[in-house]
């Protein structure tokens, strides 16, 4: 790392004593690189051993890497956490323009501690650090509300991000999320209860930070390089085209595609609400993440009447992708398009992450169904596949809680299960709503053993597709072994911080080209090294908070219906979960 690069800067704040400092930590980057790296230790650092995730004592670290702001897609802010939904390892990823201010406000991270008495705003401008009174903005109706009044009150235009929470993350719901530039988000694990524990409604960052480099030719050879590749092949192509949005229809048509509860892989009416049925009837704009030029986010333009007002419309911009079309459409049986962009804008309003909110109601609707819960416990309402109306309704109950079940619910889908029963169709993975992939052994063995139990640990989604184009039929071993290789080399990438849809043009070769332009040392063989260790010290924290390979919970409707690549032996799944937790009982030089 160059002398002058303010990476090493670490903001540590203090919520209780409403106090700041800054230190340097150079060995920390230089031996971790930054991003989820530094991010873990920091965490692991700064975190209590056991302590409650909404405690005061816990801490958010958002921190970012030696290549954000000079390389196209290194464009993500990672925030590590203890996680108040699965009681372990919160990490969560968010474009937008987060990665870039905490860059140009010459911080590689932040540290959050404390509870503020009264509800207050971050603001970060450069060297200038202010606890503002949020009061007034406690309880709002929508995040974009609050967006709007912070951008009023601070400078920084064009260049500041603004991250904040909705009313989920005020009420303590489990997997409230942190909303960034309106269409981006801290989603997974729950950082928007973390933020509304401590009283934290919004934090806005901004800078004018100049970032040194240390080879200027090899760096412009280097970033025309990766953008050429980014905008000239194909790689990115189905990005900017449909987004992940076009898995929809891939996923349907491999039988892969979980809905009603996973009930089903496929669903009939999927049609309407593919990445091209969007694309065609509602697509109003693209937006990219700072420092990229894919432009892979697609905002939907949904004209909707007021109420009793002739030729009166308002228009809603809403940002829809796989994810959201999944978990708050074939999950809850709703192919009404309309429908679906209506419940994603609501999560939206209300700062839930999508997934664990469309699963949750979607093992709320079978335990209706089943008799396990009534009319009484979910207020009056009929939960049932395809109606979108209903749904809105419940997600709003799930933030106000206004009976024990939503309470339930509002603590994620293992927590519901097991004060109402249903746990055998309970879709949770480590205590994280399932995501959207039912390919085979591999996609849920990676749910499973995954740091964060997200399908972006180590898409072993796609081990399933590939195995199944080629004919092959996956064991234990060499499926731990390519599990752990990816999830290993991915600690690099979201250290660095990339986006990981471009993983394949970041090959170890280029980014150690990349870390060279910048003044840090990492050949393709040590940054393997480095990755590994990341992997191994994620899991190190993990088993400190509490974690057993033994305790995961296999969910029994992953061996009912039968997946795209068939039915899915248990004793597979077992093994390789076995394969795994072997490798994190290795002794390692330096593991201490």
């Amino acid at each position: 790392m160059l002398p002058d690069d303010p990476l090493c800067r670490i903001l540590r704040v203090d919520l209780s004593r409403r106090t700041f400092s800054v230190e340097r930590r150079p060995e920390l980057f230089d031996e971790l690189l930054g991003g989820t790296g530094v991010g873990v230790r920091l965490l692991a650092e700064g975190c209590p051993a056991g302590v409650d995730p909404l405690a005061p004592e816990a801490v958010v670290v958002l921190a970012v890497g030696p290549l954000t702001s000079h390389l196209p897609l290194m464009s993500k802010a990672v925030a590590l956490f203890k996680s108040p939904l699965t009681g372990n390892l919160g990490e969560s990823h968010c474009g937008g323009r987060t990665a870039v201010a905490l860059r140009l406000a010459g911080l590689g991270a932040v540290v959050i501690t404390g509870r503020s008495e009264r509800p207050l705003y971050l603001a970060i401008h450069g060297d200038e650090v202010g606890f503002r009174d949020a009061s007034a903005l406690w309880g709002a109706r929508g995040t974009g509300t609050v967006g709007r009044v912070i951008r009023e009150r601070e400078p920084g235009a064009g260049l500041r991000s603004i991250m904040r929470i909705g009313r989920a993350g005020e009420r303590g719901v489990r997997y409230a999320s942190v909303t960034s530039e309106t269409y981006r988000h801290f989603g997974r694990l729950g950082l928007g209860a973390v933020l509304g524990s401590k009283g934290l409604k919004a934090i806005t960052i901004s800078g004018k930070r100049a970032l040194p480099l240390a080879d200027f030719s090899a760096y412009r050879k280097l970033y025309k390089e990766t953008y050429d590749m980014a905008v000239e092949t194909s790689m990115m192509k189905k990005y900017h085209d449909l987004g992940t949005a076009g898995n929809v229809a891939s996923l349907d048509r491999l039988s892969a595609l979980p809905a009603k509860n996973l009930t089903v892989r496929r669903l009939d009416g999927v049609a309407q609400i593919t990445g091209e049925a969007f694309a065609e009837g509602y697509l109003g704009r693209r937006l990219a993440c700072a420092h990229c030029p894919v432009g892979c986010v697609h905002i939907a333009a949904l004209r909707q009447p007021y109420a009793q007002e002739a030729y009166f419309y308002k228009t809603s911009l809403i940002s829809y992708d796989y994810e959201l079309i999944y978990a708050l459409g074939a999950m809850l049986g709703v192919t009404d398009p309309e429908g679906a962009l209506r419940l994603m804008d609501e999560v939206e309003v209300l700062g839930l992450d999508a997934m664990s909110a469309g699963v949750v109601l979607a093992w709320a609707t079978e335990a209706q169904q089943r008799g396990l819960v009534g009319t009484a416990e979910t207020d009056g309402l009929a939960l049932a596949w395809g109606d979108w109306q209903v749904y809105l309704a419940a997600l709003d109950r799930i933030v106000e809680q206004p009976t024990p079940f939503f309470e339930a619910l509002a603590l994620g889908v293992d927590q519901a299960a097991a004060q109402y029963g249903g746990s055998e169709f309970a879709l949770a993975f480590g205590g994280n709503e399932m995501p959207g992939y039912h390919t085979g052994p591999a996609a849920h063995v990676g749910f499973l053993v995954g740091a964060r139990h997200s399908h972006l640990c180590n898409a072993g989604y796609s081990l399933d597709q590939k195995a199944l184009s080629e004919g092959r039929t996956l064991e234990p071993a060499g499926l731990a072994t390519k599990l752990i290789q990816e999830e290993s080399w991915r600690q690099v990438l979201s250290s660095l911080v990339s986006c990981f849809f471009a993983r394949g043009i970041y090959t170890p070769e280029l980014v150690s080209r990349g870390l060279a332009c910048v003044g840090c040392a990492g050949d393709p063989a040590k940054l393997e090294q480095i990755g590994e260790a990341i992997y191994r010290e994620k899991y190190r924290y993990k088993l400190r908070e509490g974690f057993t390979f033994e305790g995961l919970r296999l969910p029994a409707r992953i061996f009912e219906t039968p997946s795209g690549a068939g039915p899915i032996d248990p004793e597979l799944v077992r093994q390789t979960i076995a394969c795994v937790a072997a490798f994190h009982q290795e002794p390692r030089a330096g593991n201490g």
